[in-house]
């Protein structure tokens, strides 16, 4: 286990950002037992603030105004010392966003089209906030910019296992003197 260089209450969030498919909750998950820090998905979080499954909730609000709850619920979040694994729409909400990066470092997990694809199929029952007539590719290249563009970290996903990336991760945490 990473030793870690501050208290255990100062220490940052790092926040996983993607496509769906990308990884981020299973990489969460590991980073999160790497660091020894609590895991939270924010898509879990959505389920309980609204009192619904993600895809009702999708489908009840429609996409944009799924966007606006998800922005308004990751806009509020308090944590340290935690993985964040975020919905993969988490970047089209601009306050959203800046506050996962006063909670600490972004990190996008990329995976190829034929990733995600594979993984996700047309993102059926997943709560994807996908538009009317748009396809999963459509998608994905909507959002690449922005994934960049947010991000402090890119982490190819799609070429490493989740222990791999988990461990890439840490240890460019502990190269920027997050952790030691």
């Amino acid at each position: 286990m990473a030793e870690l260089t501050k208290q255990s209450t100062d220490l940052p969030c790092v926040t996983l950002i993607g496509m769906a498919g990308a990884g981020k909750s299973t990489v969460g998950r590991a980073l999160a037992r790497l660091l020894g820090w609590a895991h939270l998905d924010t898509d879990h979080v959505i389920e309980a603030d609204l009192g619904r499954p993600l895809q009702d909730v999708f489908d009840g609000l429609g996409r944009e105004a799924f966007i606006k709850a998800e922005e308004r619920i990751v806009a509020a979040l308090r944590l340290k010392r935690c993985v964040v694994s975020t919905g993969g729409s988490v970047v089209y909400g601009p306050a959203a966003v800046a506050r996962l990066h006063e909670l600490g470092p972004v990190v996008h997990l990329h995976a190829d089209l034929d990733i995600v694809t594979r993984r996700v199929g047309e993102g059926k029952g997943r709560g994807l906030a996908i538009g009317p007539g748009q396809t999963v590719a459509d998608l994905y290249h909507e959002r690449q910019a922005l994934y960049e563009a947010t991000a402090d970290l890119t982490v190819d996903s799609g070429a490493l296992t989740p222990e791999d990336c988990a461990g890439a991760i840490a240890q460019w945490l502990r190269s920027t003197g997050i952790l030691t």
